[in-house]
Order: structure tokens, then C-alpha cells, then sequence
């Protein structure tokens, strides 16, 4: 990977890694034995692995070959394999806290494996590790297929990809130490916050960059969609992280933003990275992979424009349902129920469009697990959107919020849509981008594909059952006007479901495991494949006479 570098280019990479070292240098010496010390420590043991493999092909041959005439995949590769990795990860820890509920012992009376520090570690290494790694690399596939164009840069890529997952790890590696600012999805503190600030900012030049060189005279609607996801995903995280650091010392940090305030911005937030992290950037996902593994073309290119828009727009005004019958003003309140309300048309078009798609390949999706699994993420996008706008009315809310029910809703979209889609997506690159005839096993594929959903059904059905029990548990009156159950009646009631939630969560486990070996297999046994002559960019025709 390193040999397809210029030898300037390979030395450029050297400074910037030496760069991060020296950053993680002055981390270490300021912190000393606090968390920031600590992180400076592991910065530079990431710098040094960087610096190790460059320095071991400083020297090598130039690369040979006219790189115009060739997609970049490299870093794409090492994409998907991060992503596999941070989804065991991620999906054992989400295994292991689900378990402890259940049985508390598992928490092994230690502060680092209690469930307030193992949960964020859950979160992040799922929807950061396993999706921002899996919607990094889709992205770096399509904008090249759908351009006709290389990605802009050469190490740009690799700076954006690496420097991500050293973000994902000082992230997760501080809430193990009890590091955190204590906001949903937003846990990590001040300078892992403005090293993301910088890799994001970078993906987004690239993107763009990539875009403008671009070889077809249309930008297809998947790139509108991961466009989205780079530039707002970057105006949510930097607001919402305003925060000021107790010194330069120390990781603790304080918001900027006061009282209702820290709230409103938090949930504007919170509720906008599922918009546009977890659905714009995997619906650009669904609008490229899904048509070309049903080699048909998507339903209505209006229809998916349409669903932009509305997405776009309605999600930005959604985040206060959240904070149903708190001190936020009433009027705020009512706002983001409604907009949650009229988010179903634009969610529904999409996930009608993707079905929609799907006419005339039914017998595909009968015999191809892998188109099954993205057939499976539209409907269970669907369902979820559904139910977020159902939830998000008032008077169903006095009895969801705070409850299982919630639980439910958030896995019913990360399980059944984010995870279904990306491993989907995997299953169609993989081979792709390996230059393999097929996947290793397709028996295996369809494995994973019903391990999944019993997972999924089972995890989602448990909180369902479980949440409502308990909101109807605790608004339950006696005749003199008292609570008729306690809250730990309410957690004895709970039981059975917190088993079933984490033998659902196991079975999920069990299927990503299936497909790492899987995509082991087919890299390393499966044949190579005829090549493809049209899986190149656009050369421009030479012109008589020059």
C-alpha cells in the first residue's frame, strides 16, 4: 500500500506523523498522570507504528504505473477490515453491559468494567468504529465509481481514515479511565474533540475535492446524500463541543453552553447525528449498493432527490422531542414533535424507493442473502422511521421516555438498518475491491443473514415488551393515590427481558464474527476474477494531431 506512494509523498506522511508524535509529546508532558497524559502517550505509540511502516518502504521503487488511469482502493480496504474489527468490538461490549444487567457480577466489582464506563465504549465502537469507518470507506467507493474520478489526494485519504480511528480509540480508551463530558454520543473530551475537528475538515475538502475533478457531468444522488453527512455532521460536532478545558493540563473540560441551554444543543445534537450520521450517509450506501446488487436502477431518481430535501430539512428542527414535559419552552417542544411528524414522508420515500427498486428482482432477493440483507435494512428503516415519528407525539411519549421502549426504537434503526445495510454494502464491495470472483461462502452469507435477524427481532421485541411494562408500571395509581409498583418491582418484571435482550445481542454478535471470517476467507482462498475494464476512470480521448 505504502509502495503506491511517490517518494515525496511517503516522506510527507513521515512529518505529519512526526508532527502527531511531537502533539502527543507535549500531551504526555502536560498531563502527567492524568487522562490527557495518557492519551499523549498512546498518541505517540500511534505515530510510531505510522512512522515504523512508512520508514520500512522509504526507500522502495516509485510506483511504476499512471495512478490516474486506477481507482485508489487502498485505503478503502483498510476501511472495511477496521470496520469489521470495531464492529466485534463494539458488539461484544454491547453483549457484555446487556449481560450485566441481567447479572451485575459481571461487572467484577471494578470501576472500568461498571456499566456507566463500558456502555459509552459500546456506542462509540458501534456507531463510530463499525459505521464511521464502514461510511468512510463506502464513501471513498462511490464518489470514485460515480465520478469517473481518483480521490484527490494520496495521503489525504489515509490521514482522514487513520486519524478517525485514533479519535475512536482515545475516545473509548477514556471512558474506561472515567474520562468523559457526559453527553449522549458526544462522551469524548475537549482535544480528542478538536483532533476530529481537524480529520473531518480534511474529509471534507477530499470529498469535495474529488467531486469537483470529476469526469461525469452529474453528481449522483448517493454523493448528495454522504455530502450531507460529512458538512453537517462537522457543524453539529464543533457546536455542540464548545467547551473550556479546566487547563492544559487536564481532560476535564466545561461546556459553554448553560443549564436548558447544554440540554437543547445536546439533543439538537444528538438527535442530528442519528439524521445525518446514522441515516444520510447510510442511505447513500442503500441508493448506490442496493441497485447495483439488484442490477436494476433505483425506482425514481425524483423520489430519492425529494427524500433529501425533506430529510434535510424537517431532521434539523426534531432534536427537542427528547425533552418532552422538561423546563424547555413548551413552544420548542411542540415544534420538534411536529417536524418529528413530517419527517415520516421524506423517510418513507426512501425506503419505498429502495422496495420499489426491488420490483422485478424478487427472485434475487429470494436466492442472494446479501441483496436480502439491504431488502431487510429498507423495511426495517421504514418501521424504525415510524416509530421515531410515533414516539416523538406528546402523550406517547409520557409513557416511552425513560423506558426500555426507547431501547427498542434506537436498536430496531442501529441493528436492523445501519448494520443490516453496511454488512450488505461489505458483502458487495468486498469481492469488488479484492478483484474476487465471489464471496468465500455463500452458505456463510446466509448464516450471518438469519443470525442477524433472530438477533435483531429478538433484542427489539424483548425492550419493546420490557419498555411498555414499565411505563405502564410506573404511571400505575392505587385507589389512595401512591404508586402502585416500586422501581425495583418495575426491575423484577424487567428480568426475563434483559436475558432475551442479551441473547439477541449474542446471536448479532455471532453473525458479524460469521462475516469476518467470511471476508477472511474470500481474500485469502477464493479466486481471482476476470478483469473489468470499465472499473477505471474516464481517460480522456486523445485528440489527432497532439
Amino acid at each position: 500500500m505504502i509502495s503506491n506512494l511517490k517518494s515525496s509523498e511517503r516522506q510527507y506522511a513521515v512529518l505529519i506523523a512526526v508532527a502527531v508524535a511531537l502533539a502527543g509529546l507535549a500531551m504526555a508532558a502536560l498531563g502527567r498522570s492524568d487522562t490527557l497524559g495518557v492519551h499523549g502517550v498512546i498518541v505517540m505509540l500511534f505515530a510510531g507504528v505510522v512512522i515504523y511502516l512508512i520508514m520500512s518502504s522509504l526507500y522502495g521503487p516509485e510506483p511504476t504505473e499512471d495512478r490516474a488511469v486506477s481507482y485508489y482502493d487502498d485505503p478503502i480496504k483498510v476501511g472495511i477490515v477496521l470496520s469489521m474489527a470495531w464492529a466485534v468490538f463494539g458488539m461484544f461490549m454491547g453483549v457484555w453491559v446487556a449481560a450485566q444487567l441481567a447479572w451485575p457480577d459481571l461487572a467484577f466489582d471494578a470501576a472500568w468494567s461498571s456499566f456507566g464506563r463500558l456502555r459509552p465504549t459500546h456506542t462509540s465502537g458501534v456507531i463510530f468504529g463499525f459505521g464511521g469507518n464502514a461510511l468512510i470507506a463506502t464513501s471513498f467507493h462511490v464518489v470514485q465509481r460515480t465520478s469517473r474520478a481518483r480521490l484527490a489526494g494520496q495521503i489525504s485519504p489515509w490521514f482522514v481514515l487513520l486519524g478517525f480511528n485514533l479519535f475512536c480509540v482515545l475516545a473509548i480508551s477514556g471512558y474506561l479511565l472515567g474520562t468523559t463530558q457526559s453527553k449522549e454520543y458526544a462522551e469524548a473530551e475537549w482535544y480528542a474533540d478538536l483532533w476530529l475537528v481537524i480529520v473531518w475538515v480534511t474529509y471534507f475538502i477530499l470529498y469535495i475535492a474529488t467531486i469537483a475533478r470529476r469526469k461525469e457531468p452529474h453528481i449522483y444522488v448517493a454523493n448528495w446524500y454522504f455530502m450531507a453527512f460529512i458538512l453537517v455532521v462537522a457543524i453539529l460536532h464543533i457546536v455542540n463541543n464548545l467547551a473550556l478545558p479546566v487547563s492544559w493540563g487536564h481532560a476535564k473540560s466545561y461546556t459553554i453552553w448553560p443549564g436548558v441551554q447544554d440540554a437543547m444543543v445536546q439533543w439538537w445534537y444528538g438527535h442530528n447525528a442519528v439524521a445525518f450520521f446514522l441515516t444520510a450517509g447510510f442511505l447513500g450506501m442503500l441508493y448506490y449498493y442496493l441497485p447495483v446488487r439488484a442490477q436494476r436502477p433505483i425506482f425514481s431518481y425524483r423520489l430519492s432527490i425529494l427524500s433529501f430535501w425533506g430529510i434535510t430539512f424537517f431532521y434539523m428542527w426534531a432534536g427537542s422531542h427528547h425533552l418532552h414535559y422538561t423546563a424547555l419552552p413548551h413552544w420548542v417542544q411542540t415544534l420538534g414533535m411536529t417536524f418529528s411528524v413530517m419527517l415520516l414522508v421524506p423517510s418513507w420515500a426512501s425506503a419505498g424507493n429502495a422496495l420499489l427498486t426491488l420490483n422485478g428482482a424478487w427472485h434475487r432477493v429470494r436466492d442472494d442473502a446479501t441483496l436480502r440483507f439491504m431488502m431487510a435494512a429498507a423495511v426495517f428503516y421504514g418501521l424504525s422511521t415510524f416509530e421515531g415519528s410515533f414516539m416523538a407525539i406528546r402523550p406517547v411519549n409520557s409513557l416511552s421516555h425513560y423506558t426500555d421502549w426507547t431501547v427498542g426504537h434506537v436498536h430496531a434503526g442501529a441493528l436492523g438498518w445501519v448494520a443490516l445495510i453496511t454488512f450488505g454494502s461489505v458483502y458487495t464491495l468486498v469481492p469488488a475491491l479484492w478483484k474476487r470472483e465471489r464471496m468465500y461462502s455463500a452458505a456463510l452469507v446466509e448464516v450471518h443473514f438469519w443470525l442477524a435477524i433472530a438477533g435483531t427481532l429478538i433484542y427489539v421485541f424483548a425492550m419493546w415488551n420490557s419498555g411498555i411494562i414499565q411505563g405502564l408500571m410506573w404511571r400505575t395509581y392505587t385507589e389512595e393515590g401512591a404508586l402502585a409498583y416500586s422501581f425495583v418491582d418495575s426491575l423484577v418484571a424487567m428480568y426475563p427481558y434483559y436475558i432475551a435482550r442479551a441473547i439477541g445481542g449474542l446471536l448479532f454478535l455471532l453473525g458479524a464474527l460469521v462475516g469476518c471470517y467470511n471476508i477472511w476467507m474470500t481474500v485469502r482462498m477464493v479466486p481471482l476474477a476476470a478483469a473489468r475494464e470499465t472499473d477505471a476512470p474516464v481517460i480522456p480521448a486523445a485528440v489527432p494531431g497532439e
